[in-house]
């Protein structure tokens, strides 16, 4: 028995599901409904902070899973946690995700309205920019993640242009931080298929006190994958900052973020 066979009986009928960029094994109860995610090694410290967070999280009317249990030994560890209904918004067409898209910034909008001083985990532009650094230092950026105008460029000339702007944004950052998700992608939004309403968000490992553009950026990049047309891109533009209420959206802050979170994933 290896050890994650230790931590997780999976001949009682666990069932493997996803596989995410972290290569976390995620397996399936009997019953759908909840799931337990095993990490190894450095990867087991990281989990350990996702439930530190659904830990925090309790209580405070945020759709998101409940921490169940929590098992380690010498290895890594497992995360057992609830399941949120829906399927991930990424399944859906651009159509659907329209429809759903009100309630799905409004599940993004929860977050970011709880009290900044009672999070005790950060998602910081320092660390953030540290952790770029580290990955390009090692050569480990992901050509994948980047848009297809930077897959050439070094990555050192990738880093130099977002730490010209790294001043302004810490800035920013200090003057309107709010509770992020961290990585409020597609995958990370289930929808009732039905109703086409969002019911909550999953992959909490990223929760921290950032600037919100943060977390905006990267919604709406990858959302742009669902879009079928430029029409349904601008509308769920609009959409989203209305439902924050910003006015006058920063296009440059966003495009700043959309430089440096592709550097931070290697």
């Amino acid at each position: 028995m290896d050890w994650a066979g230790t931590l997780l009986d999976i001949n009682a009928g666990w069932v493997p599901a996803h596989q995410g960029e972290s290569g976390d094994r995620v397996f399936r109860s009997p019953d759908g409904r909840s799931y337990a995610k095993l990490a190894a090694g450095p990867r087991a410290l990281e989990l350990a902070g996702e439930r530190d967070r659904l830990a925090w999280l309790a209580g405070k009317g945020i759709a998101c899973p409940a921490l169940l249990d929590w098992r380690e030994n010498e290895q890594g560890a497992c995360l057992i946690m609830s399941a949120v209904a829906g399927v991930p918004a990424v399944t859906l067409s651009g159509a659907d995700l329209l429809n759903a898209w009100p309630s799905v910034v409004e599940q993004l909008a929860a977050f970011h309205a709880l009290p900044v001083e009672n999070c005790p985990f950060e998602k910081n532009l320092a660390g953030m920019f540290a952790r770029a650094a580290d990955v390009v230092a090692r050569d480990a950026v992901n050509p994948d993640f980047l848009p297809d105008e930077d897959k050439e460029r070094p990555a050192g000339e990738l880093l130099a242009r977002v730490e010209a702007e790294l001043p302004l944004r810490l800035a920013q950052e200090r003057q309107e931080r709010v509770v992020c998700h961290g990585d409020p992608c597609m995958p990370n939004f289930m929808v009732d298929p039905q109703t086409q309403r969002c019911t909550g968000l999953i992959d909490l490992g990223r929760l921290g006190t950032a600037d919100r553009y943060a977390d905006l950026t990267l919604m709406l990049a990858n959302a742009g994958e669902n879009w079928t047309t430029e029409a349904e891109a601008v509308k769920a533009f609009d959409i989203l900052f209305a439902t924050l209420a910003i006015e006058a959206p920063d296009r440059e802050r966003l495009a700043f973020y959309l430089r440096l979170d592709p550097l931070t994933w290697g």
